[in-house]
């Protein structure tokens, strides 16, 4: 295997180990392991392929496939667990939070003609935060932990908005509606 092939190697690894925690008991240290096993995977493999110039179609769409598939069984496994602690607010949040995002990538395919969003800072933060959920879940501060959460995914939703509204057009390079690269 080559320099250029391994990133897309780990993410089929990841595909294969996020449907592997389907079968394994959540919150376990099984499946602690292989969630976090998965999570680093997620970062390594674009970070190899960025540093070896070893980025492709294919790597994009193993990657969308991989990031697709890992959501899909959190809220497979994860979801039952918050159901049953987190209070109806943070339930709001999190509706009003995909209202937004569905509005922001509306208005953005009629803007740039194609489904895009913005790899900013704030949306590395909330995939982070999300990201630990289940290591606070049978903590004391899940509570507190989850609506944190739902201010930063908020946030990173409200900028991501504002960017489709403002910007004359996409630029990937763009990480916060802060900086000196956005085009208005």
């Amino acid at each position: 295997m080559t320099v250029k092939q391994l990133p897309n190697f780990i993410s089929c690894l990841r595909i294969v180990g996020t449907i592997t925690l389907l079968f394994i008991e959540p919150l376990t240290i099984g499946f602690y392991v292989l969630y976090t096993s998965c999570g680093f995977t997620d970062i390594l493999d674009g970070f190899i392929a960025r540093k070896f110039n070893a980025t492709s179609e294919l790597g994009s769409k193993l990657d969308s496939i991989a990031d697709i598939l890992y959501y899909a069984v959190m809220i497979i496994k994860i979801l039952p667990i918050l159901i049953k602690i987190l209070p109806m607010y943070v339930w709001y949040m999190l509706f009003g939070v995909i209202i937004v995002r569905l509005i922001s990538y509306i208005i953005a395919a009629f803007r740039y003609k194609r489904l895009v969003s913005h790899h900013t800072y704030m949306n590395k933060a909330s995939g982070f935060s999300a990201f630990l959920v289940p290591y606070f879940i049978e903590h004391s501060i899940a509570v507190e932990y989850c609506t944190l959460l739902g201010v930063i995914v908020s946030a990173a939703t409200l900028e991501e908005l504002l960017m489709h509204i403002i910007c004359k057009e996409y630029r990937e390079d763009v990480k916060t509606i802060f900086g000196k690269e956005i085009i208005f």
